[in-house]
């Protein structure tokens, strides 16, 4: 199912900046086990999905 409106570039890089943020935080404050891998795996994953979709749209059109 296709986006109504694909991402702009600065709604991209808003998104990236929020994401390395939260990054940052969990790798200087968490301790790094198994379930703190995944879950930063987990939410690289679920970041990069809706980005990459946005982007092929755009080219698409």
């Amino acid at each position: 199912m296709a986006y109504k409106h694909p991402l702009s570039n600065s709604q991209i890089a808003c998104i990236i900046l929020l994401w390395a943020v939260l990054m940052i935080i969990i790798l200087r404050r968490a301790v790094l086990s198994g379930p703190t891998l995944v879950s930063m795996f987990m939410a690289t994953v679920l970041l990069a999905y809706p980005i990459i979709k946005s982007i092929r749209q755009r080219r698409n059109k």
